[in-house]
């Protein structure tokens, strides 16, 4: 290839910046996707947290029901030694460990129901990474088959990504209003 020529091709580059253009969408997509991986991250990490919170509370509520029951046994063994202050005793420990029971055992289904909820918008995050990813893809496959139809695509895909990130983290908040 003679000098001219190279001018020439050097010269065509610099009139169509197809390439730099494209570069462009790619960095602001990995830009996208780095945000959504951490908002992935950590609704996943947040999904596990209230997990293990609802685990703790439910062992708590069968702590507290071994010891209602315990009570039960006692009353029912001292109504039948005929001691009725002691019997009296132990329903009131009955009555109260059950009263306990009622409300631990809501608080550990709220806490698996923030589990499931932290669980769907991480899946949503995890969702939009995949478009993300496959738009840095079809961004560099248009640059090297030097296509603009695969450049909008991927900007079609990189779009779809974020607004699943978007919209499944923030549907349930949405959801929660309009039922209010």
């Amino acid at each position: 290839m003679s000098v001219e020529e190279e001018l020439q091709e050097a010269i065509e580059k610099v009139k169509d910046p197809f390439e730099k253009h494209v570069a462009a969408t790619m960095a602001i997509i990995a830009a996208c996707l780095a945000v959504v991986a951490v908002g992935g991250h950590l609704m996943t990490t947040e999904e596990l947290l209230e997990q293990q919170k609802a685990s703790d509370q439910w062992s708590y509520y069968q702590a507290k029901s071994i010891r209602r029951y315990q009570s039960e046994v006692a009353r029912d063994l001292f109504a039948g030694l005929k001691m009725p202050p002691q019997s009296a005793q132990y329903q009131k420990n009955a009555d109260k460990y059950r009263k306990d029971d009622d409300d631990i055992q809501k608080e550990a289904q709220g806490l698996e129901q923030e589990s499931h909820l932290r669980g769907r918008q991480a899946l949503g995050f995890h969702f939009g990474e995949v478009f993300l990813e496959f738009s840095i893809v079809l961004s560099s496959l248009a640059i090297l088959a030097k296509r603009k139809l695969l450049w909008f695509v991927s900007i079609v895909s990189g779009a779809i990504g974020v607004v699943l990130a978007v919209t499944i983290y923030n549907i349930p908040s949405l959801m929660d209003k309009f039922q209010q």
